[in-house]
């Protein structure tokens, strides 16, 4: 053989095998099609599972994927139990919840292919299985990440917009990941379901920005019967103020009394423009032109809500995920291997 057929020989050897590593090394829905045939079915089950047991859990579950990624991008990373992690950051201690549904979801996994299938994968389906279950539109969810090795209390301050996050910082925190004002609006459409706790809004009940009195951009009847269920928490004691701020109300208070978490539907963006939003983070949402403008197309078209809302949690998942030899595929996902 001569050298110069050597040496092309050779080169198309090494291009096939960039051309496969290049394959491996990119999120598509077909990752565990050979591997884990059975995935997507496993993880509706159990999805399924948790929420008819504690219909609360849809939003919970959406909610793991959303802090997930925002931390260091999308790799299991808010599942770590270690001193100084995600779960005891500001937006997550006492907040973030549904960890034992995951470690249900990856012993039915494990059990069926073993040492396959990452945690940061199985957030990503589930979330969107939590929206689907709960009347939301549905998506191709990509796969094929990896499972991260740190978990940071201090990124994830950084890193996750906050309840009580202005305007201009949740869009420029949202800009750091790669997403836009779209995606600010679309995901916060989230908010239809789930519950907040007393702490994340109490904020504009009583001394709002240090006026001391209300939000007045808060619908009065709607504050009326939070100041009920959330009383003036510096009149009591420091373990009571504890109590009252753990309890809980709809994120859309249209919803339903008795079953307030069920619907995933544009109600959110309809009490947005009704004065009626929870959350701080929410209220501004209607501060710009082009926010407001997107409230205002959502709130009178569903398809429209769909559309976008499953194209952003497509863009979201897609944040600096962990691919081909980075990271690992860890056996239990509150620790690495």
């Amino acid at each position: 053989m001569k050298k110069s057929d050597s040496f092309y020989g050779y080169s198309l050897i090494m291009a096939f095998f960039m051309l496969f590593l290049g394959a491996r090394s990119q999120l598509t829905p077909y990752f565990y099609e050979k591997t884990c045939p059975n995935l997507l079915n496993i993880v509706r089950y159990e999805v399924e599972k948790a929420f008819f047991k504690e219909i609360r859990m849809a939003a919970s579950l959406l909610r793991l994927h959303f802090h997930d990624c925002f931390v260091n991008g999308c790799d299991g990373s808010i599942l770590l139990d270690v001193s100084d992690g995600e779960k005891v950051s500001f937006s997550n201690l006492n907040s973030v919840r549904g960890f034992e549904v995951v470690d249900d979801i990856k012993r039915a996994v494990e059990s069926e292919c073993s040492g396959v299938v990452s945690c940061a994968d199985i957030l990503a389906i589930a979330a969107r299985d939590s929206v689907v279950i709960t009347g939301g539109p549905t998506w191709n969810v990509l796969l094929g990440r990896r499972d991260g090795f740190v978990s940071s209390k201090a990124a994830a301050n950084i890193s996750i917009p906050s309840a009580f996050d202005s305007l201009y910082n949740i869009t420029s925190k949202f800009k750091k990941v790669g997403l836009d004002v779209t995606d600010v609006v679309s995901l916060s459409g989230s908010h239809t379901i789930g519950l907040a706790r007393c702490a994340a809004f109490n904020n504009r009940l009583f001394n709002f920005e240090q006026t001391g009195r209300p939000d007045s951009s808060m619908d009065a009847h709607m504050l009326f019967q939070l100041q009920l269920l959330c009383p003036n928490v510096s009149s009591y004691s420091a373990d009571i103020d504890s109590e009252i701020g753990n309890l809980t109300t709809p994120l859309d208070r249209d919803s339903p009394i008795g079953y307030p978490t069920n619907d995933f539907d544009n109600h959110y963006f309809q009490n947005l423009l009704n004065r009626k939003a929870l959350l701080s983070s929410d209220q501004v949402l209607l501060n710009s032109y082009e926010t407001r403008r997107l409230i205002q197309d959502y709130s009178i078209s569903t398809d429209r809500f769909f559309d976008d809302f499953a194209k952003s949690m497509v863009k979201m998942g897609n944040i600096s995920p962990l691919l081909g030899s980075r990271g690992q595929i860890r056996k239990n996902c509150r620790r690495v291997n």
